[in-house]
């Protein structure tokens, strides 16, 4: 069963567009819980005057009627409402005048790259869709594919672990339970002290002119195992996910489980013991793996890790050079944030769902909800899974 989704819209222009496509009908989707995960994608100490503008919410054009999916393509909308005071800059039709154009590229962003692949004089016709304003189109589908695998019994969390020089303490045998409340917290760290800290960084660096990057853990919990697959590189999962969470704005890495840790590690410390009893069948008593061997999910929590920059638009602006003259000058300068990482951490909780919708749906079709449970029940009863 095929499943794919694609954003469209830029970042001042009317809106962006989410399209669905490949899942079952009989679906339940619930309006205020979409608009919560928009919601979420807005939180974060740090975050700039954009946020005090927009306040995204989904509005669902196609693909659902009274609540529940039709099985047919699902066309989302999330409005730009800064967009009224861009209206001469960004309208798609020609208009009396001329707007000056944007000739200095930000080091860092797709702007002097993105111009001379596509032969733009006028940055602005780059930097648009380059924005990580374009993440709402993906949490907004995300949140569809969130739903989706809430039916499975599938729960997708996440939470920020560093923020500049801020670590927060490795946690170990993290559950559900560990998550609540996160979201309330100023940088959606699940340490308090370290969260103060973090809060404190930000300060003092925002003071400084400048843009702060980290890192962040998306955990998944209740799936079952032999998703993806080791017979094709197209079909690992890991890379799968990879390639998913690096596709997100300004972020430069990704790691599954303990990656970048255990690779100092004596094989030994590095991998999961396998064990088995008649009450819990086959079991492990750590995770280094972060829920994949061989390109598959083996029944343990799913751990995505990933590095985010600090974004390229400085409030003091990096020297550049004007493409239009060719002289040296300071980059070009928008609203922007001090950090972005509790909300990238949601971005890629939906990249994730997303991930995981497409292997669901691989592996157990169904052109039901209904269809789909009952194809994964009778695989859990094959392999033995609880």
């Amino acid at each position: 069963m095929s499943f794919r989704f694609t954003t469209a819209g830029e970042s001042h222009g009317p809106g962006l567009v989410a399209i669905v496509e490949g899942l079952p009908a009989g679906l339940e989707l619930d309006r205020e819980t979409l608009d919560r995960d928009m919601a979420r994608r807005q939180l974060g100490h740090g975050r700039g005057g954009r946020m005090k503008i927009e306040t995204d919410s989904v509005e669902i054009r196609t693909g659902v009627r009274h609540g529940y999916t039709l099985g047919g393509p699902i066309a989302a909308l999330v409005a730009n409402r800064d967009y009224e005071n861009w209206d001469e800059r960004m309208n798609p039709w020609p208009i009396d005048g001329e707007i000056p154009p944007v000739t200095l590229p930000r080091p860092g962003h797709a702007d002097l790259v993105g111009m001379w692949k596509y032969k733009h004089d006028d940055l602005r016709n780059i930097l648009e869709r380059a924005s990580a304003r374009e993440t709402a189109a993906r949490v907004a589908a995300g949140a569809i594919a969130r739903a989706f695998l809430s039916a499975l019994g599938v729960t997708v969390l996440s939470h920020v672990t560093r923020i500049a020089s801020i670590k927060s303490p490795d946690p170990e045998g993290l559950t559900i339970e560990d998550f609540e409340g996160v979201d309330d917290d100023p940088v959606r760290c699940l340490d308090p002290a370290t969260s103060a800290l973090m809060v404190e960084e930000i300060n003092v660096l925002r003071k400084k002119n400048e843009s702060l990057g980290g890192t962040f853990e998306v955990r998944v919990f209740g799936l079952v195992p032999g998703l993806g697959s080791h017979v094709s590189w197209e079909d690992r999962l890991d890379g799968r996910l990879a390639q998913a969470v690096c596709s997100i704005q300004a972020v430069k890495g990704a790691a599954i489980g303990e990656a970048w840790d255990v690779a100092s590690r004596p094989g030994s410390e590095a991998h999961d013991e396998i064990f088995y009893s008649e009450e819990r069948g086959y079991y492990r008593e750590t995770n280094h793996a972060g829920g994949l061997e061989g390109g598959m999910t083996n029944g343990e929590p799913l751990s995505v890790r990933a590095a985010i920059k600090p974004i390229s638009t400085l409030t003091k602006p990096l020297r550049s050079v004007d493409t239009a003259t060719g002289e040296a000058a300071q980059a070009h300068k928008e609203r922007t944030d001090s950090t972005v990482v509790p909300a990238a951490a949601v971005v890629a909780e939906a990249m994730v769902c997303l991930v995981l919708t497409k292997c669901y749906r691989e592996k157990f079709g169904g052109d039901h909800i209904d269809d789909v449970i009952a194809a994964m029940d009778a695989y859990r009863d094959r392999i033995g899974w609880q």
